[in-house]
């Protein structure tokens, strides 16, 4: 409506209705299918943010038992965040139902228009069944139409997608003059010819989806004035200009003479709300013919605003943005049932085996689903920084500040190997904040880490927050790593690699890192990511656990240990 107003002198009136067919894709946006609008994760924006980083910090063992040098700790920040489940479900409850209520009103407004269809009855006039013709044949309309008259409408209108019918109010032939119906038959014929009827129903569908917003039923009262201007204006394009006072006066003669309701309406009606045909004749008494400078204008400031809208798919979208579950297809994949190693759990397992060059996979839909990484990110946070030179392999020392936490191994100061044993969260927020924003995300888009969505905040984005991946990318985005597809210094990978390394046994070495999601206190998110490196062959991994309240790192550990046992591989 603000862009009618700035435009309102340069646009002819059909492209100023032309412009709501833009409000029309902006409304669609949100309910299309989230692949069709994977315009690149760069786009992406979460608003689901935590603003103020400043978690309380919780523990799933008692601080106390930190002498155990086992590996399998969890060491987990719980951040805060408002639980919306409820309202979710109350906000969806009252939207369904308003729908349902609209489309009561939408059945009534059809049984009625089924009334007017079956009172018509054919027109028999010749006179008027010629002017109907010549009046087809000067706008080039050659599917035949239905004309008929109908002794429950006042007023003349248009309706039915697949059979057009055009329905004049009964005796009208007797009531109007040949002139009166002429403007009247054309009017109702460009409603035909601008496809007006099925914008209707889209309307219609529109009102029913977004009917809670106040600001859509403005827009659309708005468009059907528009429209009818529009309507208007071709029509006294193709009369001389000495009838066009006449053509004015046939339109006052309807005024007010409605008899389906216009806020709901499948048909289009020539008549209209007093104030509404009041704008009408103040356009038809100002009505200038067209010019081919103000044609140009109008279709470049359309094109214009087209393109701003279409630029806006990404951001209006409300949607995942495409990035809440991956498009995973690969010939050289087994998926097998392995329920029993996660009972109590749900939960998926990746395994990638690189000399083979095949997957296999347990739960497939939850292998493609996008979470929160939590502390397994922290192996690209400390690579990220090698590469920034925020640290170095000699020099990655972080001192304490004295800030007090549940866990005294993260009350001392800090390297890289201390740091990354212990996930110590402090340390890696702070090479995060060393290295800033626009760095970390020139890394992310180069190694094109799950979602790539920072806005998080510089603390908080890996914590169960807006960065988010799926199990499959874990293992994808570690054996790039491994092998160095991302071209970063093979020393700093080394140096990475050293820092993850958990065990060995036997011939073989376990690397890895576990990672535990805390919300409210509540271990709802644990993974262990890793690879078993063999003399002939590497196998990466990844394991992923959810639950309401007891998912952690050490339980995914332990999962991922005795399936890698039971394939013989660990």
């Amino acid at each position: 409506m603000l862009i009618r107003k700035i435009f309102k002198n340069q646009l002819l009136p059909k492209w100023k209705y032309n412009l709501w067919f833009l409000l029309l894709i902006a409304l669609l946006l949100p309910y299309i299918p989230t692949q069709l609008l994977n315009f690149g994760d760069k786009f992406t924006w979460n608003g689901n943010q935590n603003s103020n980083p400043l978690p309380s910090v919780t523990t799933t063992e008692n601080p106390g038992s930190q002498e155990n040098e086992n590996w399998m700790h969890d060491f987990s920040t719980s951040v805060n965040r408002i639980d919306l489940t409820l309202l979710d479900h109350v906000l969806t409850i009252i939207w369904m139902a308003g729908m349902l209520v609209m489309i009561v009103f939408f059945i009534h407004a059809w049984m009625k228009l089924r009334q007017i269809k079956k009172s018509t009855t054919l027109l028999t006039n010749s006179r008027v069944l010629a002017l109907f013709e010549q009046c087809k044949q000067q706008l080039n309309v050659s599917r035949p139409l239905v004309l008929g008259e109908s002794p429950l409408i006042k007023s003349p209108l248009t309706f039915g997608i697949f059979k057009t019918y055009i329905v004049l109010p009964s005796h009208a032939a007797a009531r109007l003059s040949m002139d009166e119906i002429k403007y009247t038959l054309l009017h109702e014929l460009h409603h035909y010819k601008y496809k007006d009827i099925a914008t209707n129903y889209l309307i219609v569908l529109f009102q029913i989806l977004y009917w809670f917003n106040p600001l859509i039923w403005m827009a659309f009262k708005q468009m059907r004035l528009d429209r009818e201007i529009a309507c208007d204006s071709a029509v006294l394009n193709i009369l001389d200009q000495n009838q066009h006072t006449a053509y004015g006066n046939t339109i006052i003669m309807f005024a007010g003479k409605t008899y389906l309701p216009m806020y709901f309406s499948m048909v289009n009606q020539i008549a209209g709300s007093k104030k509404q045909l009041k704008i009408r004749i103040e356009r038809i008494t100002t009505f200038r013919y067209e010019t081919k400078l103000l044609k140009l204008k109008s279709i470049l400031i359309f094109i214009l605003l087209t393109g701003i809208v279409i630029s806006q798919i990404p951001v209006v979208s409300a949607m995942p943005y495409g990035d809440d579950r991956i498009d995973f297809h690969n010939k050289q994949t087994i998926y097998e049932d392995l329920s029993a190693f996660f009972s109590g759990y749900e939960g998926s397992f990746v395994l990638y085996d690189l000399q083979e060059e095949q997957y296999n996979i347990y739960n497939k839909d939850k292998s493609t689903l996008r979470i929160s990484p939590n502390s397994t990110y922290k192996i690209y946070s400390a690579l990220f920084a090698l590469e920034s030179e925020v640290i170095t392999r000699k020099n990655n020392s972080m001192q304490w500040d004295g800030t007090s936490y549940p866990y005294r191994n993260w009350k001392q100061n800090q390297n890289l190997f201390t740091a990354m044993e212990n996930s110590v969260t402090w340390y890696f927020q702070k090479i995060d904040k060393k290295m800033g924003m626009k760095n970390i995300e020139s890394y992310f888009d180069k190694i094109a880490y799950g979602n790539q969505n920072l806005s998080g905040g510089i603390e908080d984005y890996w914590l169960e927050s807006s960065l988010k991946i799926s199990p499959i990318e874990q293992v994808q985005t570690l054996k790039d790593f491994y092998t160095n597809q991302f071209g970063f210094d093979g020393k700093n990978i080394q140096f990475i690699k050293d820092a993850i390394k958990l065990e060995t046994k036997d011939s073989a070495a376990l690397y890895g890192k576990t990672g535990t999601g805390t919300v409210n206190g509540k271990n709802v998110n644990g993974w262990f990511i890793g690879y078993v490196k063999k003399e002939n062959n590497t196998y990466f991994f990844t394991t992923n656990i959810e639950s309401d309240h007891h998912a952690n790192g050490s339980t995914a550990a332990k999962i991922t240990k005795s399936i890698l046992s039971d394939k013989g591989i660990y």
